[in-house]
């Protein structure tokens, strides 16, 4: 085993990336796909090369965001991106550290709340069932609260009363919105459930040597049988959860070959490389079987959402438009996966607003792998754990699972993982544990390849995965299982 140079979360701020790309060309291989450049244009109203320095400052920014967020720990109140993803703004409750984050090339704002008081308050709004005239509630990063959308101001303060939260982290909206889930809605491409009802494939996965593909949870439930766009039988949905979630995964027969593409513009696809989440202010794009190609921004995260048939929660909210038919779709940013269409409201004449079931929480809840352009992770070494997690990394850069933030073990017992890279790179794994000021590595793989494992044995606490691409670039693929 080699030795190496581990480098501390104290020191992370000290990032040498370049922030804002102005008129530094990008290589074959970092160019946008066309056809997202193209929806941009239409969509944000851009020209080609403003379109495509967009995407090329967002993949850039993220990276600095991720390890801004990693350093500043529970003093992170969010981020989000402005002036056309030129920059990058990290709100923090700790003032000593805005210097740190301006240093670092971002714009610094200074706040009350943490991210994770602003996320505890929407958990109590989540405990307490929401008047149907609250369509949807949200954590609004850049103004440091949680937003309220109702069409009955008196009955939004009745259901803040009633959670029992501070009304001061709070601020109610008037809103027409009527968000309601697209049942026949398509991703890529159409399919059918029990030869009636038709919906959206969202993006293709594999479980074991089990193919299929996620969507949305009010498409279909458990049993039913799926038929595709030509109705010739397609699959079974294997698993689906709604209201309270909204997702579904749909094993299929042998007859269909899952591919790691999403339709774009005209009938062109869109690889995916990876599920690495967009940030607050970046932009992103939808396909969907009524309305095609969209494309707009995430406006807020972690948001929750009334629908007759009960509330979903930690949806992704837009101001890209859908409508009924675009269910279960695809979104995507770069060649990053986001998620499947859930609903929304408006339509795509006079715009609308549209909400997604964010991808990860559909690959970590059923055990799935993302098929990817880099067939997922490596040699596909990883099976039969509790929890997946894909993305990709590139050379020298970090990723914290699930989710970039931790979970929490409440008994002791024994946590274990594993990591798939792509062949001819050298990523680990290591398995950290919060010991009440820092997180302390308790289990580690290092060695020169792509693959690695981890086994702890240890008491209750918060413990988290971290993925170090140590050298080379691609997609990963990590199981998990925990007491």
């Amino acid at each position: 085993m080699r030795s190496r140079h581990i480098l501390s979360a104290a020191s992370a701020l000290t990032l040498g990336v370049a922030l804002i790309l102005t008129s530094t060309p990008a290589t074959a291989s970092e160019k946008p796909a066309p056809t997202m450049v193209q929806a941009l244009q239409r969509d944000l109203n851009l020209t080609a090369e403003q379109a495509e320095t967009r995407l090329l400052n967002e993949k850039r920014l993220g990276k600095v965001e991720g390890k801004i967020r990693t350093t500043l720990g529970d003093r992170f109140a969010g981020s989000w991106l402005s002036g056309d993803a030129a920059t990058l703004t990290v709100a923090v409750t700790d003032a000593g550290a805005a210097s740190a984050i301006t240093a670092s090339g971002a714009k610094a704002q200074v706040v009350t709340r943490t991210l994770a008081d602003l996320d505890a308050v929407k958990a109590r709004l989540d405990a307490v069932t929401a008047p149907a005239t609250v369509p949807s509630y949200y954590v609004d990063v850049r103004a440091n609260t949680v937003v309220v959308l109702s069409r009955d101001q008196a009955a939004a303060e009745a259901f803040v009363a009633a959670s029992g939260v501070d009304a001061g982290a709070v601020r109610i909206e008037a809103t027409q919105e009527q968000p309601q889930p697209y049942y026949d809605l398509r991703g890529g491409e159409a399919y059918y459930i029990n030869n009636s009802g038709r919906c959206s494939i969202g993006f293709s996965i594999t479980r074991g040597t089990t193919n299929g593909f996620v969507t949305a949870g009010h498409c279909g439930t458990a049993g039913a049988s799926t038929q595709g766009f030509n109705r010739v039988a397609q699959g079974t949905f294997q698993a689906s959860s709604f209201p309270g979630n909204d997702y579904a995964w749909v094993a299929v027969n042998a007859n269909w070959t899952p591919r790691p593409v999403v339709i774009g513009s005209g009938g062109s696809t869109v690889n995916v490389a990876g599920s690495s989440a967009q940030v607050v202010g970046g932009s992103i794009c939808r396909s969907g079987s009524t309305t095609g190609w969209h494309c707009g921004t995430v406006q807020q995260l972690n948001a929750t959402v009334t629908y007759s048939q009960g509330t979903v929660t930690g949806l992704t909210r837009t101001n890209v438009c859908a409508e009924p038919g675009d269910s279960g779709g695809s979104w995507i940013s770069g060649d990053q996966a986001q998620g499947v269409t859930s609903g929304g409201s408006g339509n795509c004449t006079s715009g609308g607003t549209t909400y997604f079931q964010p991808v990860n929480e559909i690959l970590s809840a059923y055990g799935l792998t993302l098929v990817t352009q880099g067939g997922g992770g490596g040699g596909g070494t990883c099976s039969g754990y509790a929890n997946t997690y894909t993305g990709s990394l590139t050379s020298g850069a970090n990723v914290y699972l699930p989710n970039n933030s931790y979970y929490q073990s409440t008994v002791s017992g024994t946590h274990s993982a594993c990591l798939d890279g792509p062949t001819g790179v050298d990523f680990d794994l290591y398995l950290q544990r919060w010991n009440g000021s820092a997180w302390v590595a308790v289990a580690s793989g290092t060695s020169s390849g792509p693959d690695e494992t981890v086994s702890y044995s240890g008491t209750a606490g918060y413990y988290r995965l971290r993925v170090h691409a140590y050298s080379g670039s691609g997609a990963y693929s990590v199981g998990s299982t925990r007491p």
